[in-house]
């Protein structure tokens, strides 16, 4: 007897074991109007289509690449999801290292989350005064703690399924348990981040000008 085919990877079965982070998104957009996002490392994650009108995904991924190539698939998702209204979706297959067809500082946010060294690649990519939103999980957000063009502005929570957003107190935060592992070269090296005394879900980081 043949085997059931396995239903083709999508936002929504993507979903079920990472958790919709719509509420995240909604969260950026609300506090600092963003309108363009770059999104590397984004796998099947649609979810900053329901809030940003224009968002650049770029992953090595194939399975990435048949999703987002799917005429209609990502647009009916978000429609099933009760986004309406239009929004620019672009997919780009390629590997980080790649030479990419973007324009400097044509984002206001560069999304990392769970996908490597983002900051060091596509800083350039970020408009001035545009946002880095990453977690630690990589040490993403590690590096632009260390990074002077990067000013903490906001951090992320994640309680209970949903998301908060808090920009008092920020000089608590980003402090690490251990003051000899701040070092770029170090986490680097090690590919994860460091701890802190005092942590989020993801920080929120400002390009200056």
């Amino acid at each position: 007897m043949s085997q059931p085919r396995k239903p083709p990877p999508t936002w929504g079965n993507y979903q079920a074991s990472i958790g919709d982070r719509s509420a995240l998104f909604a969260l950026v957009t609300r506090h600092w109007g963003s309108e363009r996002a770059l999104y590397p490392g984004c796998y099947l994650d649609l979810a900053p289509s329901t809030a940003i009108k224009d968002v650049t995904y770029l992953d090595v991924d194939k399975r990435a690449a048949k999703y987002f190539a799917t005429e209609g698939l990502p647009e009916s998702e978000l429609e099933d999801h009760g986004i309406a209204g239009e929004r620019r979706i672009r997919f780009i297959h390629a590997d980080y290292a790649d030479e990419l067809p973007l324009d400097p500082a044509a984002y206001d946010v560069v999304i990392s989350l769970y996908a490597g060294f983002i900051w060091d690649r596509f800083a350039r990519y970020l408009a001035p005064r545009g946002l880095l939103l990453a977690n630690t999980s990589h040490g993403d957000a590690c590096i632009a703690a260390l990074d002077p063009s990067l000013t903490l502005v906001g951090v992320v929570h994640h309680e209970d399924g949903r998301y908060s957003l808090s920009c008092d107190e920020l000089d608590t935060y980003l402090i690490p348990k251990k003051r000899e592992q701040a070092d770029a070269e170090l986490i680097r090296a090690a590919g994860k981040g460091i701890a802190y005394t005092r942590t989020g879900f993801a920080y929120i980081f400002q390009k200056d000008m």
